[in-house]
């Protein structure tokens, strides 16, 4: 459209719909959120209960984790490292949701309300590094505030912002977090969330994967001689985070592994070994 036929006002009108689809995406993924927090908080009490009413051990966590895993291949918020820290989240906030699952804004103070805001990394990062609750809040608090990524909020607790920053921020309960901050980015690429809801960008390369599985020796075959299938969405750990390898072989002449990273944004796939 040329700027001579553009009516008056009409960047005004554009510029105003922009915002409001934005900002009604992040209250999408916000929702999205709190409702996977929700269900792992309440996952980690039912498996608390269990513990003190049946007397059951830690071992079970590793059998639910198999379980569920088994039952949802498809979601990689069920390792045994994950239930321990959905265990750890009831611990350090034990009023945080209600049993409709929605933050309990009358058994909670302000601050333990804002943990719900914030992605799932963001609270095991708490967890991980934190033993006093005050702090934990007080990060917490300040990571909605600020629109804090998670690699932030690490750096700001390494370098023990609080106790040079004095007081505790005033402004929790009046804030919002701005809709271009790093936490609002951080929020709509967490996958978690992408995996809870079992749909979004991520589900057709998964699409992708299953179908290289379905054709799995033809697709060898177009790899060469001396590949080996290892694995699908291969879990490691890297300083207590979990990363997941799209697809995995090993080249039995050259003895090293092959990852294989799948991407469809821009239509493309790639490994390095």
């Amino acid at each position: 459209m040329s700027n001579d036929l553009v009516p008056q006002g009409y960047g005004e009108l554009l510029a105003d719909l922009k915002a409001r689809v934005r900002a009604a995406q992040l209250r999408a993924h916000r929702i999205v959120n709190t409702e996977l927090l929700a269900l792992y908080w309440a996952i980690g009490a039912a498996i608390l209960e269990r513990q003190s009413a049946e007397g059951w051990g830690t071992r079970i966590i590793h059998r639910l984790a198999a379980d569920l895993r088994t039952e949802f291949p498809e979601m990689r918020g069920f390792s045994g490292r994950n239930l321990h820290y959905m265990t750890a989240a009831v611990r350090a906030w034990p009023g945080l949701f209600s049993q409709v699952g929605a933050p309990d804004v009358t058994l909670t103070p302000i601050v333990q309300q804002l943990v719900a805001q914030l992605p799932w990394g963001h609270v095991t990062t708490l967890l991980d590094r934190l033993d006093d609750q005050d702090d934990r809040d007080w990060y917490a608090g300040a990571a909605v505030e600020h629109g804090w990524s998670r690699a932030v909020l690490l750096n700001q607790i390494k370098n023990r912002l609080r106790s040079r920053a004095g007081a505790a921020p005033s402004s929790f309960a009046a804030r919002l977090t701005p809709d271009d901050s790093e936490l609002a980015q951080q929020l709509t690429r967490d996958p978690y969330v992408f995996d809870f809801l079992d749909l979004s960008a991520s589900s057709s390369e998964r699409e992708l994967e299953q179908g290289l599985i379905d054709r799995l020796q033809h697709t060898l075959s177009e790899f060469g001689r001396g590949f080996s299938f290892v694995g699908r969405q291969v879990h490691f750990d890297v300083e207590g985070h979990d990363f997941f390898i799209d697809l995995l072989f090993f080249h039995v002449e050259q003895m090293r592994y092959v990852v294989v990273e799948l991407n469809l944004d821009p239509p493309m796939w790639w490994c390095v070994s």
